[in-house]
């Protein structure tokens, strides 16, 4: 393969495999990592025919070692509630599917943080499949050919993840206009009752069950649970919204299909993260039944990259 080839490549199926490899890690980090070491592969170790199209060979080496790397690393070390890493939506959720192929799950759906959260009951095997057949629409042998399955296996793998959806499917809600339309509206109040730290205007705008997920990677003060419950999250919230002396940096930006606020306050008391994001999941009524806050700053360089060009 000549230089040139590898760019043109590399340059058609990019955008296609990090979303991809984002999709089946939740980790953007993870996706760049696994994305680049297949196509050094690529590179140094192509397949036999390379008249043959390469999206298949490069999914099928994309997977092969995120399952080498699942199998290093167990979520079971991670210290407290593990989240997605949130990112810009235009930055993943663009023409990264082959053709116009309708599957069982919408593009910007499979990037939504209750998606991703989801698929973390599944095998990585059980993601591939899931993932190829329901958001990307391949038919059983295109999958079977790409993954080096039997058409047997991809059928009983995908019986089994979509089991292991079940409560997912009925809970889902899709990311359309309306619902962003709500989900920032939701927020907005949030704002206005967080700023005043109004413990009953908080609670008025939660679902009783309300979870409260945060991730601090083991690096910033944050819930090493779940906090659930209308009252404890209202509280919870209420104690750590930033005082409103401090000097605070408020966008809100399409993370993950829907709007959420990132927050950047440049004097963090000690132990508290200085930048950091919050989104948020809205039932029919409007009210929040998931909160999602991510402080790890190793999962907030896509996000950080995009509020630098905000502000440039």
């Amino acid at each position: 393969m000549t230089e040139t080839d590898y760019t043109s490549l590399y340059e058609e199926q990019q955008s296609f495999l990090w979303g991809y490899c984002y999709r089946l890690t939740g980790s953007a980090a993870d996706a760049e990592d696994v994305v680049q070491e297949t196509f050094i592969r690529a590179l140094e170790r192509p397949p036999l025919d390379t008249s043959r199209p390469w999206r298949p060979w490069l999914v099928r080496v994309a997977t092969n070692l995120v399952r080498d790397a699942a199998r290093k690393r167990q979520r079971q070390d991670y210290k407290g509630p593990w989240l997605p890493s949130p990112v810009v939506t235009e930055d993943i959720a663009g023409a990264d599917r082959g053709g116009d192929v309708a599957g069982r799950y919408e593009m910007l759906e499979s990037v939504s943080i209750a998606f991703l959260l989801a698929l973390e009951a599944l095998t990585p095997s059980q993601r591939a499949v899931l993932l190829l057949r329901d958001v990307y629409g391949d038919m059983a042998q295109e999958t079977a050919d790409t993954l080096d399955m039997t058409v047997a296996n991809v059928k009983t793998t995908l019986h089994r993840a979509r089991q292991a959806l079940a409560q997912y499917d009925t809970d889902r809600r899709l990311p359309d206009g309306e619902r962003v339309r709500r989900t920032r509206d939701t927020l907005e109040q949030l704002l206005a009752a967080l700023a005043s730290r109004d413990v009953a205007q908080i609670e008025a705008l939660l679902a009783d069950r309300v979870t409260s997920l945060a991730d601090g990677g083991g690096l910033f003060h944050a819930a090493k649970v779940p906090v659930v419950g209308r009252q404890k999250v209202a509280l919870l919230f209420s104690r750590i919204a930033p005082d409103s002396s401090e000097t605070i940096g408020l966008d809100i930006c399409s993370l993950n299909g829907q709007p959420a606020l990132v927050i950047e306050r440049p004097e963090a008391p000690e132990g508290f993260a200085a930048f950091f994001t919050l989104a948020i999941d809205i039932d029919g009524a409007g009210q929040i039944t998931n909160t999602y806050t991510t402080l790890s700053p190793d999962k907030l360089t896509d996000v950080q990259r995009w509020s630098s060009r905000r502000r440039s």
